[in-house]
């Protein structure tokens, strides 16, 4: 199944919501938006920039709609944000978004302690939502968390994984992001898993989604590119977990899959001196070092020229 690595990669930028939303303090308002207008200025084309969730679940999010009304949008640049069903959805879209995001597992335990219901009837309610979306000329994304595995069920089978990804494009949504959550997979699984989903769903609508908490992510992600996967998810600095798997450490981060995939020879139209300039400001608000081993080299490159 391995195919030659794309010429070049849409990168995701999570880490104004699923980066921020794991933090156990809230940031100004100000700091989003000036995070964001800075990573706007990176050659990103998208970037996530909240989440229309309730606020008592994750109150980071609370100011979504402010966060919106004040970023500067750059042309060409997509601003998604996360809606857990049609209230979130309307409330989305009278902030003024222009994409959505929906969210699932390939575990049930997962998806009953996140959003509280089943599988099946998540994606009940994300019909609605593409529905209203489509009415509204609103592109909808759908995430799938947990698919190399759970932190309550252990091992997901790829077949379910696969399921839930044909179920989400037939219902509207023009691209799934297929989320590692817990950050446990290896090479040989994330194939694995990539070969079941591509059997069912065209492999230039998926996205991978990889957190590093075993240190595995940019190993996934260079094992999905051989599988002809062409959008990656990242955080710049490595911000993010997930406040529904205890342990999980944050997204693999901008910073260092963008160095991979410049000394690849892969097209992805972000500076990377700009994308590590926006990793050491939230750093710098979060009163800590950037999670990127790319970000710290290249700290340390500029300090010993300064």
């Amino acid at each position: 199944m391995a195919m030659r690595i794309p010429k070049s990669v849409k990168l995701v930028e999570v880490g104004p919501r699923d980066g921020l939303q794991n933090e156990s303090a809230s940031l100004p308002t100000a700091i989003k938006v000036e995070f964001i207008d800075r990573l706007s200025k990176t050659g990103l084309k998208v970037i996530e920039a909240g989440s229309f969730v309730s606020p008592k679940s994750v109150p980071q999010m609370a100011d979504t709609a402010d966060v919106l009304a004040q970023i500067q949008r750059a042309p060409g640049v997509s601003y998604p944000v996360l809606v857990p069903n049609l209230k979130g959805f309307e409330a989305a879209r009278a902030a003024g978004a222009e994409e959505v995001a929906v969210f699932t597992a390939a575990s049930e335990t997962f998806v009953q302690k996140n959003i509280h219901c089943s599988i099946g009837e998540s994606l009940e309610r994300f019909g609605a939502i593409t529905a209203a979306a489509q009415a509204a000329g609103i592109r909808v994304r759908g995430y799938i968390s947990c698919v190399l595995g759970c932190p309550y069920e252990g091992a997901v089978p790829v077949e379910r994984v696969a399921d839930v990804a044909a179920r989400l494009l037939q219902m509207g949504c023009y691209e799934i992001s297929l989320g590692d959550t817990i950050g446990v997979g290896t090479p040989v699984k994330a194939q694995a898993m990539l070969s079941a989903v591509i059997a069912r769903a065209p492999r230039e609508k998926l996205a991978v989604h990889f957190h590093d908490t075993y240190g595995q992510a940019l190993a996934n992600l260079l094992a999905a590119l051989e599988m002809g996967i062409a959008v990656a998810d990242s955080s710049v600095a490595g911000l993010g977990g997930c406040p529904y798997a205890p342990g999980a450490s944050g997204n693999v981060a901008s910073e260092d899959v963008l160095y991979m995939l410049d000394g690849m020879g892969v097209e992805t139209g972000v500076n990377l001196k700009a994308l590590a300039e926006a990793g050491r400001f939230i750093a710098r608000a979060l009163m800590r070092e950037p999670g990127s081993k790319a970000n710290l080299a290249l700290s340390r490159r500029v300090e010993a020229v300064d």
